[in-house]
């Protein structure tokens, strides 16, 4: 039950939290999802579903797929668990990670999900048309991370906790750092990331370029709730020209996702709601965990706050996230 002084927010996760089965299980439940995903197809112009419930894993993988899948399961748990709880639960604030974010501005009514989905699909399509490199991630402060990465000519792409960086750049520099990294930080060590590229590096400047006009001729609603810039770590603007600059700066800059964490327990955040996606090594929705979770657990616990954390990536934590809140 939700109490007068809880503060929630709905947090989405980015590339990565895809899966071959991924939202089968509320298609199967939901009409309401059945519906978005018949939208999604008409939009996109293929089947999101077939793609997203049967793949090939590898076509699930491209970029140019994973983007609008991820998207469209995100707002499909969005859309269930607002029906099971007659929508009455609504966030303060919302924040996604890299792809995530666009899922968090449609939540917000900032973007209808038509041109939420059209926005990223072609996102991924000039992502992976442009994806050059990789990215490996480091146990490591950006202070530290940062020498690191110049000396190797790449750049920092993500600090997702205060002790974790991930670094992007091209694969003969990544080896290079790689290969280097013992002689000066003997204790740490990288691993590699599965990307099409260096992605928030200097890298994607060209598909930035390119996703500007593409950015233009997409029509930003008034924000319902707060939502969060990767790039700032702050709210987005009201005017709908600040959210373009801070989403083309979002392709070639850092996700802060620490500082989008710190800017959460300011505002006194007391739940967080994770919604669509899925990771770890069983097979199909059920036997998935929340993406972000960990990483959101880490980071409270290094600031010292408390706050629970409910999941909304599948049909059971659906219905029993939906259960506790309604």
């Amino acid at each position: 039950m939700v109490s007068k002084d809880q503060r929630i927010m709905f947090v989405f996760p980015g590339q990565g939290a895809q899966y071959t089965g991924i939202g089968s299980d509320l298609y199967a439940d939901f009409a309401v999802v059945r519906k978005l995903y018949a939208e999604a197809a008409d939009t996109v112009g293929y089947d999101i579903a077939s793609v997203s419930f049967e793949g090939p894993e590898e076509e699930l993988r491209l970029t140019r797929h994973t983007q609008p899948a991820l998207l469209t399961h995100e707002i499909a748990c969005l859309e269930a668990f607002r029906e099971l709880t007659d929508g009455r639960i609504t966030p303060v604030m919302a924040a996604g990670h890299s792809l995530g974010e666009y899922a968090a501005l449609v939540a917000a009514g900032v973007l209808s999900f038509a041109d939420g989905l059209r926005l990223v699909q072609q996102r991924g399509e000039l992502m992976g048309r442009h994806g050059e490199g990789g990215m490996v991630a480091l146990g490591l402060t950006p202070d530290e991370a940062a020498p690191l990465a110049d000396r190797f000519y790449c750049e920092i792409a993500s600090c997702n906790l205060p002790q974790q960086t991930v670094i992007g750049g091209r694969d003969v520099d990544l080896d290079a750092l790689e290969a280097g990294l013992p002689d000066i930080y003997p204790r740490k060590r990288a691993t590699r990331l599965k990307t099409e590229g260096a992605f928030h590096t200097y890298l994607m400047v060209a598909a930035a370029r390119e996703f500007r006009s593409v950015l233009d001729a997409v029509k930003f609603a008034p924000a319902k709730f707060t939502v969060l810039s990767n790039y700032t770590a702050g709210p987005h603007d009201d005017n709908p020209a600040g959210i373009r600059t801070r989403l083309f700066f979002q392709l070639f800059k850092p996700v802060n996702w620490v500082g989008c964490v710190q800017t959460a327990v300011a505002d006194g955040i007391t739940t967080f709601v994770e919604f669509g996606g899925g990771i770890g090594p069983g097979e199909g929705p059920a036997n998935k965990k929340a993406n972000l979770e960990a990483i959101m657990k880490r980071n409270l616990k290094a600031v010292g706050h408390a706050a629970e954390y409910l999941p909304v990536i599948n049909d059971k934590s659906l219905k029993e996230t939906a259960a506790r809140l309604r």
